[in-house]
């Protein structure tokens, strides 16, 4: 199912014309407006000045692979994305917090079952992207995204979703693209930075009948734990744009296209909703979904900073940055 052009390779079918979610009526904005605008970050202006929030930065800031990457090893601006934001949530919790659209008290599922219309029932697929951060208190911060139109089979999102772990981990990508910051956050962190999570990070991925949540554990890597750690201290002070895509490796699955992406604007970790951790089996029985269980513990915080750019690429040493994005 590889046939045609990179377009169609990344293909998502339009339903109805570009009216999006808005064109499907009065049950489905009521659902995706209660995610867009509940949570505890609200969602601002992208140029606004307002702290604690989120908002979403156009494709076009983001530097990806044209349809001429492989000949000329050239990037060029973002050309969309394959899904749309739909709400984040910034979560602390009495232990890590895993599978959480499956959790009881989650915000997204809850107003999807309970205010989507049938036919967004049947259209909409959700994809959430948990990024958990160890501590003395555990937190999660989760990006929603959402698409309502078709995912066309043998695309590279279709693919993404149905294949195996190990080609999820050879493709997830992460560019991150420090707004406002201090420059040692800048330095730590690097701009326009292209990292593989799969391979830097243990990713989980488990996949329901409408949706696929990504947990990524940056307690897996102590070189990451550091950086975040760092860049927590100047959280209030600190505006970044996260952009996560499905990396093309071939001249047919060009060009790339973000996933989504999502700005955060100067969060106040107090300002955490709490969200009581349950036991996997106990999450995944709340929506019917089969029980996984993760096998893995968080690692220590690495004693200091002194490991950055050392290592080898390993999930303990540095993590791969794509050298093509400066």
């Amino acid at each position: 199912m590889r046939e045609g052009s990179g377009e169609r390779m990344h293909a998502v079918v339009p339903v109805r014309g570009e009216e999006g979610m808005e064109g499907k009526g009065r049950e489905r904005e009521e659902w995706v407006r209660e995610v867009r605008e509940g949570g505890s970050l609200r969602n601002v202006e992208l140029e606004s000045e307002g702290e604690h929030g989120w908002a979403s930065p156009g494709a076009g800031l983001f530097m990806a692979r044209g349809v001429n990457y492989f000949q000329k090893k050239v990037k060029t601006p973002c050309e969309g994305t394959l899904m749309k934001p739909l709400g984040v949530d910034w979560l602390r919790s009495n232990g890590r917090l895993d599978h959480v659209l499956a959790h009881p008290e989650n915000r997204v599922m809850q107003a999807f079952e309970e205010k989507a219309s049938g036919e967004a029932r049947k259209s909409s697929f959700i994809m959430a992207i948990n990024l958990q951060v160890p501590g003395k208190e555990h937190h999660s911060a989760v990006f929603y995204f959402v698409t309502d139109e078709h995912i066309a089979e043998g695309s590279l999102l279709y693919r993404f979703i149905h294949e195996d772990d190990a080609f999820r981990n050879s493709r997830f990508k992460l560019i991150n693209r420090i707004v406002k910051g201090p420059w040692i956050v800048k330095a730590a962190a690097g701009n326009h930075a292209a990292c593989l999570l799969g391979k830097a990070l243990t990713c989980r991925y488990i996949k329901g009948g409408n949706y696929l949540e990504i947990d990524v554990d940056i307690g897996s890597s102590t070189v990451a734990n550091a950086i975040l750690h760092l860049a927590l201290g100047y959280v209030t002070t600190v505006s970044v744009d996260m952009a996560f895509l499905i990396e093309s490796q071939t001249d047919e699955e060009l060009p790339e296209k973000l996933l989504g992406a999502v700005r955060i604007a100067q969060i106040e970790m107090e300002a955490a909703s709490y969200l009581e951790a349950v036991p996997e089996s106990v999450s995944a029985a709340a929506h019917n979904q089969p029980a996984f269980q993760s096998g893995l513990y968080w690692r220590k915080f690495g004693k200091s900073l002194s490991k950055l750019g050392h290592g080898h690429g390993s999930k303990n040493g540095r993590i791969d940055v794509d050298e093509g994005e400066n």
